[in-house]
């Protein structure tokens, strides 16, 4: 799964890296109900894999490829995002529970297909608890790998079976996010005439430009990563571009903010000069810590909740499982408009943010399906 772009990621959450091991048993916070930590020597593969809820179906979520500071960070992101699976596949539909990997290291300098094969081994070893797929770090060429040893294995190539690259189908789901959002704020669908900012335009951000720019929309981004932005404003020279960040966040009339990057984008120091009406992006983990998402209502922006309008690239390769049809995964992730926009009623109903009324729903569904167990 593409969940994000590729560029660099910190870890975020509710889960400090520091206190992990309490973290774990505390179901409040976390819950999971498995970590596992998996070394090859051979290979040089250190991952960990976190299985944080089963009880709609095996957990589905992709492998994460990062230099971590520590094997603590990595725990800690393997959780954090695992946890974030259960409710994006949750609210996407899906008879799947929350599960993510993440293998220590650089992906430059590590990667291999001896480190391949042994995580695929790993994921194996589990016998069908965990679905793996791509994510920032990995490819459908290395899914193409791991498949080799392990059959629980999505987003691989055509050639070998697969349903290939997911982030298409990621940005047209934050497409569809971003409508609903115009249609609750401003009573139209329609991007047409909006300007929207775009922070990374990796994997997912590029095809999300494309979308905006076809419904009419102004386009700003930016990214880290020159070549990134050279290979957007080459095909679309009437993009601008903003020189970072925190440029991006503060221009005047910006109506639309598409995080497409770091977690952790929204915080204590950006929410406050903000200027955009509506929060809608395709990065992980967004809100940096609980709290966040009130400081955004308390100022008047709309938060479309990221693991909501993110879900097309996890349907894609939970469709990919059963014999991969784009058009009906397409329709699938279409489906995300109606959800955003019941989110916000439900907000609306509920005189919450719509973070915590996503969670609500989310919840609903994961208790509903472990009662009926």
């Amino acid at each position: 799964m593409t969940d994000v772009t590729g560029d660099a990621v910190t870890p975020s959450g509710p889960f400090a890296a520091r206190d992990v091991l309490h973290t774990l048993f505390h179901s409040d916070q976390g819950g999971h109900e498995q970590v596992v930590l998996c070394q090859d020597r051979a290979s040089g593969l250190k991952a960990v894999i976190a299985l944080h809820d089963t009880a709609l179906g095996p957990a589905l979520g992709g492998t994460r490829f990062y230099p971590y500071a520590s094997e603590a960070d990595a725990v800690a992101d393997a959780m954090n995002l695992a946890r974030g699976m259960s409710y994006k596949n949750a609210l996407a539909g899906l008879d799947h529970g929350g599960g993510k990997a993440v293998i220590i290291g650089d992906p430059a300098v590590l990667k291999s297909e001896a480190l391949l094969l042994a995580y695929g081994r790993f994921v194996a070893s589990l016998g069908g608890r965990y679905v793996t797929a791509c994510d920032v770090g990995t490819y459908v060429a290395d899914m193409d790998v791991v498949a080799r040893e392990c059959r629980w294995t999505t987003g691989r190539s055509p050639e070998h079976g697969g349903a290939g690259d997911s982030s298409v189908l990621t940005a047209y789901g934050v497409f569809q996010g971003m409508r609903a959002s115009a249609q609750h704020l401003w009573g139209d669908p329609t991007l047409r005439g909006r300007k929207v900012g775009v922070a990374g335009v990796g994997k997912v951000g590029h095809h999300l430009v494309g979308h905006l720019l076809a419904d009419g929309a102004e386009v700003v981004v930016t990214d880290v990563r020159p070549e990134s932005v050279r290979r957007v404003t080459d095909r679309h020279p009437e993009v601008s571009v903003a020189a970072d960040t925190d440029t991006l966040i503060r221009l005047e009339g910006l109506d639309i903010y598409a995080p497409c990057a770091l977690g952790g984008a929204l915080d204590d120091d950006t929410v406050p000069v903000l200027t955009a009406k509506v929060v809608c992006g395709a990065a992980n983990n967004q809100l940096a810590h609980p709290g966040v998402e009130k400081d955004l209502a308390d100022r008047g922006i709309l938060y479309a909740p990221d693991y909501v309008v993110n879900a097309g690239g996890v349907i894609q390769v939970a469709d990919e499982l059963h014999g991969f049809d784009f058009d009906r995964c397409k329709a699938k992730a279409s489906n995300i408009f109606d959800t955003t926009l019941s989110i916000f009623a439900r907000a609306k109903a509920d005189g919450i943010p719509p973070a915590a009324a996503a969670d609500r729903i989310a919840e609903q569904r994961m208790a509903e399906a472990r009662s009926g167990r």
